[in-house]
């Protein structure tokens, strides 16, 4: 066998294995991150006059409300950071106590990093939580008001957020009651306010999958910035 033939074969043997590998290497490498949910349709005017419609990824709203401290608050105070969701209230003897409990948890596992992430409850009671009982609350729970607010405000405002922008219809098995808005899902923020998951805050293991999604979520770069990677 001449020297091309014995190349050919090697080539013929070699080539699938390595692509195999190289292909199998990948994919063990490749990490599905956290899914976007909802879209919205943005209506903009093109220069000549005519409407454009968009489909963007849904974006919670900005809020401004009153935190455990009596302080006025708004999404922005929170720009850059992940964010954590539950909604509560402090006079519940069911699913809250436990629900704080495990966002305590989540809380104390990300206490080296407490730049990345912070922590929002929202109270469905609001004309009972003042913001010092929100304080009262979380001192009960040794919680760091420094990354976890807790929120009262407008009943109306609380509830349109929660139904209409966190979708907590949709996130909770069998829907919550629009009039007393009870849910046990915690929902995830992504750096630009988007929804990224909701999950049961009662369910360890859901815990550790949340816990998992911060962390992925926090190496997610974002796309402009991926682009001008690329830029000579």
């Amino acid at each position: 066998m001449n020297r091309n033939k014995i190349i050919a074969v090697l080539i013929a043997v070699i080539l699938p294995v390595v692509s195999y590998l190289v292909v199998s290497h990948y994919s063990d490498k490749a990490i599905p991150m956290p899914q976007h949910y909802f879209f919205d349709t943005v209506v903009t005017l093109t220069e000549d006059g005519r409407s454009r419609s968009d489909t963007v990824w849904h974006k919670i709203r900005p809020f401004r409300l009153k935190n455990q401290f009596g302080k006025e608050v708004t999404l922005q105070d929170l720009q850059g950071k992940i964010i954590i969701v539950d909604f509560f209230f402090t006079s519940c003897p069911s699913i809250c106590p436990t629900l704080t409990r495990n966002m305590k948890r989540l809380q104390d596992a990300f206490s080296k990093t407490d730049t990345i992430v912070r922590f929002l409850s929202f109270t469905i009671d609001p004309e009972r939580d003042s913001s010092a009982k929100l304080k009262a609350y979380g001192d009960k729970y040794r919680i760091n008001h420094d990354t976890w607010w807790m929120l009262t405000g407008p009943k109306s405002e609380i509830y349109d957020l929660g139904l209409h922008e966190f979708k907590a219809n949709i996130a909770q098995e069998g829907g919550v009651d629009t009039s007393f808005m009870h849910t046990d899902r915690f929902f995830l923020l992504d750096k630009d306010r988007v929804i990224r998951g909701w999950y049961n805050g009662l369910d360890s293991s859901k815990l550790d999958l949340l816990a998992r999604d911060v962390v992925l979520l926090n190496m997610e770069r974002d796309k402009k910035v991926k682009r001008n990677l690329f830029r000579k």
